[in-house]
């Protein structure tokens, strides 16, 4: 298990590669990529379809640690939950990128944007927007609200968006996934619903002539690890981790 365990109750990143042009969707071609990808990882031996024109190829999740990879009309993605390591990871989104050109025919210049995620999932029986207001606080600004006579918080969901470059071509992104209901708040009911903190860098359009999906993957992933270590553990992660304990 990667260190990143230790933070949250699971863990994942996965791997986005957004196209300008459909992919192909006719059998030969799903198949024979899907076939491409089960002889480097021999465990994925589930297939299916999702949603109509949407395929996927994973492995078994009972044991809470797999490989999955989808192809949807004009996004082909590649995730990997409770990996035994980043670097085992990193090197499953960077052999997938490495068949597209040959097995999808993805160009460089077919390119709307490549993101990598990293997300953190926290078991949590209680009200996940007091929690949050608990770790990581409220807008001072929005503070006085909840002191209304009514005012129980019902969803707390912070979102950041900055630029990682002069051109604002790169850029990351920092949110939150509540998953208590109104009901629960109300009812004072919960169930123990996972909480997700998710930290993205994205590179928005095409690679140029000189430039590779698979050595652009390994620069935004480089990129996520270093403000994952630099900056969520210490701000948000951890003190998730305190808040939630004292309950």
């Amino acid at each position: 298990m990667s260190d990143y365990g230790m933070f949250s109750d699971d863990f994942y990143l996965n791997m986005n590669l957004a196209t300008e042009m459909d992919l192909p969707q006719n059998r030969e071609s799903v198949l024979h990529y899907f076939e491409q990808v089960r002889r480097r990882y021999p465990q994925m031996l589930n297939f299916y379809s999702r949603e109509k024109s949407e395929f996927v190829l994973e492995e078994e999740k009972e044991k809470g640690s797999y490989r999955w990879v989808s192809i949807e009309p004009r996004r082909l993605n590649s995730g990997s939950v409770n990996p035994e390591s980043l670097e085992a990871a990193i090197d499953q989104h960077r052999s997938v990128l490495e068949l597209v050109p040959y097995e999808l025919s993805i160009t460089p210049l077919d390119c709307e944007a490549l993101s990598v995620m990293l997300g953190f999932d926290f078991n949590y029986r209680g009200n996940h927007n007091e929690i949050l207001n608990q770790a990581i606080g409220i807008a001072p600004a929005l503070e006085r609200f909840t002191t209304l006579p009514y005012g129980k918080v019902l969803s707390n969901e912070p979102s950041l968006q900055f630029a990682l470059d002069e051109e604002c071509r790169t850029q990351c992104r920092i949110s939150f996934e509540s998953r208590t209901t109104a009901y629960q708040v109300r009812t004072g009911e919960y169930s123990e619903d996972q909480l997700s903190v998710y930290l993205t860098v994205r590179r928005y359009d095409s690679l140029g002539p000189d430039e590779s999906f698979d050595n652009e993957f390994m620069r935004l992933s480089s990129l996520c690890r270093d403000l994952v270590d630099e900056y969520l553990v210490a701000a948000v992660l951890r003190p998730l981790q305190e808040a939630i304990s004292l309950h």
